[in-house]
């Protein structure tokens, strides 16, 4: 009889066993963390167990672990962790606060803040899987758009927010846009820099402050939200950058703060414009003009701006509208662009002025820096002649899901190249959400219930497809309860981590396929790499910055113990020629528990067959069965030493 105590117990256990995700706070100051003092609102430092431990929101009352982050310069810090309650995504996010001392005023921050926040964010990035910077409102936009220019092959979300009123007032908006973030933090892999206030979740360099006192205090008014938080959190992949390089994540810290912003007014003098251009040591100018970029008739103030442009200052048009972009439409906008003004399309002033500074610090022509601030480098601003489109529907999505499954299988380049174009590459993150959203939360997953055809149980068991029994079923509406998708439950660029074929993962991830996300069991694709033994895709992976997450580290570090220890014995112990040497264990199930020992030590085996050439069989990361790593002889092991290796363990 299955009692009331068991049960708990029994949920206990599966709380514990539930995946996490780490974020880092990175607490920087401005309103949200305030309190009242005689002289007004003042920074109040212990944030986290002041604000945050005392609410269920945000505390599962969970042993609080120790986690290290580390400061600007490299100093280590040990900080006390919260994690929060089960979240719809059966998930929890494990999280820490690291506050600025001193903590920073946002309306007096500059370029040494911003590398500040910059250098924090990267001597962490490998131990966290999202950031959340608290900032003051005052200067939030100048900020989340100067980082969206320094932080280079972001393959991590940023989100920075803040508030109108403290959290530790009574009607505030603090909890709302802290909380709203850190869920997005903790679930959605989008690898830009962004800033969530009132529920929605902006890209950083397009939203601007347009409210000093009500709650809805932030917009982005010439480009749509990337997210929406409500009952349910809406992404808007077709909308969200990627890297598309395959390089790793840095740091241009090189900022060149010698800008000026300058905004038009009916009767403004030549004079006026001459004197802020005659500054000692400008090189910039942001220029904000009327309507779609006109200012006053007079041949003076042409004259003054075509001689800055000549001696090297560059000067950038942008609209004061909220709304809209500067175009050559009337003759005032026309003759600045025939005396050398840059057209800034609709970026707002804060990322006109933050682009600049950046490229002015990266030792770029007069001419480089001029066509790179009229296009769009971190979807700040929109090039008149970028076609958008929008995929109407879900059931084409799942074809395509399913087409592009099959193509990363048989390495076909070309169809890669075919479904990714034709959906603008929001397929490389559609895939992992597919399971997770509460639309079919619902849904078994199970092979059995599944109005599957017997070839695609065949293809879902085959050692090419490398999909688990549950991918075979995923349904996701009504319209597609009967539809197959064997590919559907992994992110495709785990699927191709396994895949022999190494320009398939190469043209996925030049595609902007992300190396950090995990799949349904907490894999990253860099250990999937390894553990299948397919030293050609981890180097790749490194390339393009993927590093194994923290939970993986120990299992990494446990096989490739292993693998030296199987090594040295096949060396001592089994003759050349031995038949033995190339056997195998019968494959046991692997445990559905992730944290198991089976599933952790499943390593990855060759199989020699007849004509000398090997085939992979990958370990317990894929899901399914497990393949234990026998004794196939000291190259194998060698193999996957050196895979571990290159993984960076």
């Amino acid at each position: 009889m299955v009692t009331a105590k068991m049960r708990r117990e029994s949920f206990i256990e599966y709380e514990e066993a539930v995946a996490e995700s780490r974020v880092l706070i990175i607490m920087t100051g401005g309103t949200i963390c305030m309190r009242r003092s005689p002289d007004g609102y003042i920074p109040a430092e212990g944030f986290l167990d002041s604000c945050l431990a005392i609410r269920p929101s945000f505390n599962d009352n969970s042993p609080m672990k120790e986690l290290v982050a580390r400061t600007d310069t490299g100093e280590e810090k040990v900080l006390k962790s919260l994690r929060t309650p089960l979240t719809s995504y059966r998930k929890k996010i494990r999280y820490c606060v690291l506050e600025f001392n001193p903590l920073l005023d946002s309306s007096s921050i500059n370029a040494k803040g911003w590398k500040k926040i910059a250098f924090t964010i990267y001597n962490n990035y490998k131990e966290f899987d999202a950031f959340l910077v608290l900032h003051g409102t005052d200067s939030l936009a100048y900020t989340s758009s100067a980082l969206s220019f320094m932080l280079q092959n972001l393959g991590k979300p940023v989100i920075l927010t803040g508030s109108q009123t403290p959290m530790t007032e009574l009607q505030n908006d603090a909890t709302d846009n802290l909380l709203g973030s850190l869920l997005i933090a903790g679930h959605f892999m989008i690898p830009e820099v962004c800033l969530f206030f009132n529920h929605e979740l902006y890209r950083g360099n397009r939203a601007t402050k347009v409210n000093a006192t009500a709650f809805a205090a932030f917009q982005s008014p010439n480009f749509p939200p990337l997210a929406t938080v409500g009952i349910n959190t809406t992404a808007r992949w077709d909308l969200i950058t990627r890297p598309n390089v395959i390089e790793k994540f840095r740091v241009e810290e090189n900022l060149d703060a010698q800008v000026a912003c300058l905004r038009i007014f009916p009767g403004i003098l030549p004079e006026m414009v001459e004197g802020v251009l005659n500054l000692k040591n400008l090189k910039g100018l942001v220029l904000e003009t009327f309507g779609a970029g006109n200012l006053p008739e007079d041949e003076r103030l042409l004259q003054v701006l075509g001689e800055a442009c000549r001696r090297g200052i560059i000067i950038v048009n942008v609209t004061q509208c909220l709304t809209g972009t500067v175009s050559p439409l009337y003759a005032p906008g026309t003759a600045l662009g025939r005396a050398g003004v840059v057209f800034g399309h609709d970026l707002t002033s804060e990322a006109a002025l933050t682009k600049l500074i950046w490229l002015l610090g990266k030792n770029l022509t007069d001419t480089q820096i001029r066509f790179q601030m009229s296009h769009s480098l971190r979807g700040e601003l929109t090039e008149q002649s970028q076609t958008l489109f929008e995929h109407p529907g879900l059931t084409p999505k799942m074809e395509s899901i399913s087409r592009l499954g099959y193509a990363i299988r048989d390495g076909d380049l070309d169809e890669i190249e075919r479904v990714l174009v034709a959906q603008e590459g929001w397929l490389l993150n559609e895939v992992d959400y597919a399971g997770r959203t509460p639309l079919v939360s619902n849904v078994q997953f199970s092979l059995e219930s599944s109005p599957c055809d017997s070839t695609s149980v065949s293809m879902a068991s085959s050692r090419d497809c490398s999909c688990d029994r549950a991918s075979v079923s995923a349904t996701c509406d009504r319209k597609c309860v009967d539809m197959v998708v064997p590919f559907s439950n992994r992110e495709d660029v785990h699927h191709a981590a396994i895949q022999s074929n190494s320009q398939v993962l190469r043209h996925l991830l030049s595609r902007g396929a992300s190396v950090h996300i995990r799949n349904r069991e907490n894999h990253t694709p860099l250990y999937l790499a390894a553990d299948a033994g397919y030293p050609e895709n981890v180097k790749l992976l490194r390339e393009a910055g993927a590093h194994l997450h923290p939970d993986e580290v120990e299992l990494a570090e446990m096989l490739k113990r292993k693998a030296i220890r199987s090594s040295t014995s096949s060396m001592s112990s089994s003759p050349v020629g031995d038949s033995s040497a190339n056997s195998i264990n019968i494959a046991t199930p692997a445990s559905t528990d992730n944290s198991s020992v089976a599933a952790a030590t499943a390593a990855a085996v060759t199989l020699m067959v007849p004509d000398g050439h090997q085939k992979h069989a990958g370990g317990g990361g894929a899901g399914g069965s497990t393949i234990h790593n026998a004794s196939l002889g000291n190259g194998i092991d060698n193999e996957a030493v050196e895979c571990w290796s290159l993984a960076g363990v």
